[in-house]
């Protein structure tokens, strides 16, 4: 066997990472649960005129602060029909998105003669992605007779780091 196929077989037989990455390399981060009960709003935009930009850089300088290098749940409210929630369901999954949970701090206010519906994906987030994310609900909306209220981004709160402990250690 050539050392090429050893290396392709041994890397598809742990994980698709080759060996040297498995043992020298980093620890591959677990995904974000978008289920966990302490995430909380880290960047909002339920303004149309804001740009996503704007929104995202005055996120990052209040607390609690968006960590622009760490994934988010970006989440989309939107206001539709109650006949064609199942219609921007079935769109929405072939991007990812599930529906999510309403929230006790969110906007309930839904139009009139709509439901407020809110789909979710855990992604990392930056303004290019986010404005792209946002023109692709509103189209949605639009082509279902609905409208978007705006957008969130959720991230667990920064926890303070426990500092060292000082002296011998135990055996």
């Amino acid at each position: 066997m050539a050392w090429s196929e050893y290396a392709g077989a041994m890397a598809a037989t742990h994980k698709s990472r080759p060996w040297f990455l498995r043992i020298f390399g980093t620890k591959i981060p677990t995904p974000l649960d978008a289920g966990r009960s302490d995430l909380v709003v880290v960047a909002e935009g339920f303004d149309d005129a804001e740009a996503s930009s704007t929104a995202l850089e005055r996120a990052g300088s209040t607390e609690p602060e968006f960590r622009a290098e760490s994934e988010v749940v970006l989440r989309h409210h939107l206001d539709l029909p109650e006949d064609s929630v199942a219609d921007a369901e079935n769109i929405v999954a072939q991007d990812g998105y599930v529906r999510g949970a309403s929230r006790p701090e969110d906007v309930t206010q839904a139009v009139e003669n709509s439901v407020r519906v809110i789909f979710e994906r855990v992604q990392i987030l930056d303004a290019l992605h986010c404005s792209q994310e946002r023109s692709r609900m509103v189209g949605l909306a639009q082509r279902l007779g609905g409208s978007v209220a705006g957008w969130d981004a959720l991230q667990p709160p920064i926890l303070a780091e426990a500092t060292p402990k000082r002296g011998r250690r135990k055996t």
